[in-house]
């Protein structure tokens, strides 16, 4: 699930120009269970570390573990303080140490290039994803629509209807559809925020721009 601090106008300012630098994480390591190469974690640093210098911009990971899942909560951050962070976290197909270094791992690069808005590079991950990532979908999504989800969060939070309804509409259809997992699985909108989609206000918003509900 996202988070953000109250306002994210000037990170987001940053993030854009940080984008607008960085190129794709470079395909180096092999993959031996599929036999194709993925960006590590390395090549994903790489990628973002002289944008995110040159733009005040800053992120830091923590790992984490329950029972039968590990992974990390990435932090994106501003030099004017604004901040947003995002759990992601992957399910242990054994609980020894290997595996869960290898999914901490994954999920680091994972998280941090769904944060930077990196193009993923055969992200098929290793150890750690010999089965489906039920949450993969979910995160690719969260990925490509990151700016448009933000600025959803705060429109809700300030009720600016037409603000939310606009921003909503850049999402396709599909990863409206893929960003729908309820917030006990690690959703991206909380109940709070998935009642407001269904709300009349959002709906009268979204009628009024577009003539329909554009679902």
């Amino acid at each position: 699930m996202l988070e953000t601090s109250t306002v994210i106008t000037e990170l987001s300012a940053a993030l854009s120009k940080a984008q607008g630098e960085m190129g794709s994480a470079k395909k180096g390591t092999d993959n031996s269970f599929y036999k194709s190469k993925y960006a590590d974690l390395s090549e994903v640093i790489k990628a973002i570390k002289e944008p995110f210098a040159d733009n005040g911009l800053s992120y830091t990971q923590f790992p984490i573990v329950d029972d039968d899942s590990a992974g990390v909560i990435t932090v994106l951050m501003h030099e004017s303080g604004q901040w947003m962070k995002s759990a992601h976290m992957l399910p242990l197909l054994k609980r020894d140490a290997q595996a869960v270094g290898s999914c901490i791992t994954y999920a680091r690069r994972y998280g941090l290039q769904a944060a930077a808005g990196i193009p993923a590079a055969d992200d098929d991950g290793s150890k750690a994803s010999e089965e489906l990532d039920p949450m993969a979908i979910h995160d690719d999504a969260v990925k490509r629509n990151l700016m448009s989800i933000s600025a959803i969060k705060v429109a809700i939070q300030t009720e600016n209807w037409e603000t939310a309804a606009e921003c909503y509409a850049e999402i396709s259809n599909e990863d409206k559809t893929s960003l729908w997992v309820a917030p006990s699985k690690g959703g991206v909108w909380t109940t709070a925020e998935r009642k407001a989609l269904h709300s009349d206000e959002f709906n009268a918003a979204k009628k009024a721009m577009y003539g329909e509900n554009n679902e």
